[in-house]
């Protein structure tokens, strides 16, 4: 019974938002490649043998796999799912899309990481207008003694307005900007019975592990938000796709922030999840209700869009980095080339997940369990 309350609780919620995020990015590759006049042989949702599926008009083979961990598109005259190997017969026919212009490819290839993003503008954008975006002033409830509030004089009813000259509207900004600066000295402007005033406060960094079971080193000043309920701020209809755009663009911002630390190792990879942590999160999430759930997906498919836009072969990034040499030499790199990128590209995504999915592992203390198993492990 445990176990398939697990499956209904974890396992689906999971394997309905992949699929909703992989859909998407698909269907940004195959509708660019029809407008383009590429014959589309299959579009399937995850890999394997094929559980069930139709076939249109066009020729297009829609299915579902056994294994649902992605999807892909396979276009006329590409001899396998990741384009890495041409049909030399069918890449004759005018159809296929290895006959199309190198720009043409281009767009057909970025069209599916796109499409996952605009995707994320548009499902946050109706959030937005809708329900509308959290919102608590940035007013000071309880201040903890000793904290590095309590040093620096803050007190309850102080009002900040701005941080080193940044403007600050809500409590989640504040947080924002106080949590990304462990000791670091900010100066803190505020309002206390109507004066203004300002105030140096240097966070004290801590470790705090999130409901995921992930450490981040954080600053925190030792303060609570006042009572006032939080409210939610809907956005002009008319503005809430501009709003969405930036909370986009200020996510991918953020994760491309965090890889560079982790590649100059200020940051630690233990944040680097696999599916089981993504199935976890799935089903943490859904127990929150409809709304979280789409915050998750937008959530997903941007990183899903901006991993595929890395510049490795195999990806789509690896792709049109391919496409972009094609375009400025006036012919493709020869096919040995070609063939050792994509083992190269194949051989590190490929680490990525077995590191990924080795996190999660230790994560949820499956190593641990594991050891616990073996005589003086």
């Amino acid at each position: 019974m445990t176990l398939v309350m697990n499956f209904v609780s974890y396992v689906i919620p999971f394997l309905l938002i992949l699929s909703i995020v992989v859909f998407v990015h698909e269907l940004g590759h195959y509708l660019v490649a029809r407008w383009n006049g590429v014959r589309v042989d299959v579009f399937s949702i995850g890999f394997g043998p094929e559980l069930f599926g139709i076939t249109d008009r066009a020729g297009t083979r829609w299915k579902v796999s056994a294994l649902p961990l992605g999807g892909y598109v396979r276009m006329h005259g590409d001899a396998d799912a990741a384009s890495a190997t041409v049909n030399a017969k069918a890449a004759l026919d005018p159809d296929s899309f290895p006959a199309k212009s190198a720009l043409q490819r281009m767009a057909i290839v970025a069209a599916g990481p796109l499409a996952n993003i605009l995707f994320a503008i548009v499902a946050m954008a109706i959030l937005f207008a809708t329900v509308g975006r959290p919102f608590t002033p940035a007013e000071v409830g309880e201040v903890q003694p000793d904290s590095a509030a309590a040093v620096a004089g803050l007190q309850p009813g102080d009002r900040i307005t701005a941080v080193d000259q940044q403007p600050v509207e809500s409590f989640e900004e504040l947080q924002f900007i106080v949590r990304g600066s462990p000791g670091v000295a900010l100066t803190f402007a505020l309002e206390r019975g109507g004066v203004p005033q300002e105030i140096v406060v240097t966070p004290r960094a801590s470790e705090l592990e999130d409901r995921f079971g992930q450490v981040h080193k954080i600053g925190l000043i030792g303060v609570s938000r006042s009572r006032a309920a939080t409210e939610f701020r809907r956005s002009n209809p008319a503005f809430a796709l501009v709003d969405a755009t930036t909370e986009t663009f200020g996510l991918i911002t953020a994760t491309l922030e965090g890889i560079g630390e982790m590649i100059v190792g200020s940051r630690t990879t233990e944040e680097l999840g696999g599916p089981l942590r993504i199935g976890y999160m799935s089903g943490e999430i859904a127990k929150d209700g409809v709304v979280q759930i789409m915050q998750f997906v937008a959530f997903l498919s941007i990183n899903l869009g901006l991993i595929n836009l890395f510049p490795i072969p195999v990806l789509d990034g690896g792709h049109l980095v391919l496409y972009a040499i094609e375009l400025v030499r006036g012919r493709p790199i020869n096919e040995r080339s070609q063939e050792m990128a994509f083992r190269f590209g194949l051989a590190l995504v490929l680490s990525l997940m077995v590191f990924a999915t080795w996190n999660d592992l230790v994560q949820f203390n499956v190593i641990d369990f594991f050891k616990g198993l073996v005589p003086g492990g």
